[in-house]
């Protein structure tokens, strides 16, 4: 099999075993792209340069953990490009691209090909996303235009920010500093917001947004930039 080969650095986020090291080998044979493996219980290492995609294996980090990890990025990784690969179908999609800013989807029955074609996409700067979950994306988009911000539970407008930031899957990092305060600030926050809306975590919250103020926007950049993507 022919496959275009590209320069770059991807860190493949697994638990260590032999079908991951065969699955690296492969990606780095069929890419040209340096490939290691890392953890999900470890920091990864800040690489020197050139293009980066972290590649995070969603069996071992599910959709409720998703933004804590993200959230201890160091912060020289925070704007590199994040994949999630082992996704179950297209709920497990959505589920997951509310809680972290991911730029790639790849479904458990992917082939290593499709794989490879999305890594070097990723690398260039664009997103990787089956036509039917882009399609559910721009539908999501087009209705939070409309009730995102609509006043709900007594929320002070700047919870709602913080609302929608959170329903587009910024960290509590990213939010504070899209908002120029504290990540401190950000908890504070999130913590008056739990209680006026009676829950008790993220994935909770992002329930209740779903249920009450729309569908959930899994990334508003990625729902503004579809037409970017490839057709599936």
């Amino acid at each position: 099999m022919s496959q275009e080969k590209s320069t770059g650095t991807v860190y493949v986020v697994t638990e260590r075993s032999p079908q991951a090291q065969l699955f690296a080998e492969y990606l780095n044979k069929h890419t040209g792209c340096q490939i290691s493996i890392h953890s999900p219980h470890a920091a990864l290492p800040i690489s020197a340069s050139g293009n980066m995609l972290i590649l995070i294996d969603s069996d071992h980090i599910g959709v409720d953990a998703l933004p804590e990890w993200q959230d201890k990025l160091p912060d020289a990784l925070t704007k590199t490009p994040l994949a999630a690969f082992n996704i179950h179908d297209m709920d497990h999609a959505l589920e997951a691209l509310s809680c972290a800013q991911l730029k790639g989807v790849f479904y458990r029955n992917e082939s290593l090909e499709v794989i490879c074609k999305g890594i070097h996409a990723l690398l260039e700067g664009e997103l990787w996303m089956s036509r039917d979950l882009m399609a559910r994306l721009i539908l999501f988009y087009r209705k939070y235009q409309s009730n995102a911000f609509r006043p709900a539970c007594g929320l002070t407008n700047r919870e709602m920010e913080i609302i929608s930031l959170l329903s587009a899957g910024s960290s509590n990092q990213q939010i504070a500093e899209k908002l120029f305060v504290s990540e401190h600030t950000v908890k504070s926050h999130l913590y008056n917001i739990f209680r006026k809306i009676n829950v008790h975590n993220r994935i909770q919250a992002l329930n209740w947004i779903h249920q009450n103020l729309g569908p959930i926007l899994p990334n508003i950049e990625t729902a503004r930039s579809l037409q970017r993507h490839r057709p599936r």
